[in-house]
């Protein structure tokens, strides 16, 4: 996985996410499942031109859902909580 555009799908910009940013300088992605910590942060790195401090990963199993005779399960999502070196920053548009 060298794209760093498969890697790192979209920002998550959530009420927390936003509030993270302000005080800990910390960006959610929505990220690849298979994706480790090191190909996350030179995927950031690459993309935006920053220089990122940690990475921490998490894993959101799929959901089961459907109707009595129509069970199917929902993807696994997996998020990166991206910190930065303090002073930079990423603008999104």
């Amino acid at each position: 996985m060298d794209n760093p555009y498969k890697i790192i799908k979209k920002p998550l910009i959530t009420e927390k996410g936003t509030l993270q940013t302000e005080v800990s300088n910390s960006y959610n992605f929505l990220v690849d499942v298979q994706a480790n910590k090191n190909q996350i942060k030179k995927a950031v790195e690459t993309l935006f031109k920053v220089r990122v401090v940690s990475v921490n990963t998490m894993i959101r199993k799929g959901k089961r859902k459907g109707m009595s005779w129509r069970r199917y399960t929902r993807a696994n999502l997996k998020r990166a909580v991206v910190t930065l070196k303090e002073g930079e920053t990423i603008e999104f548009i």
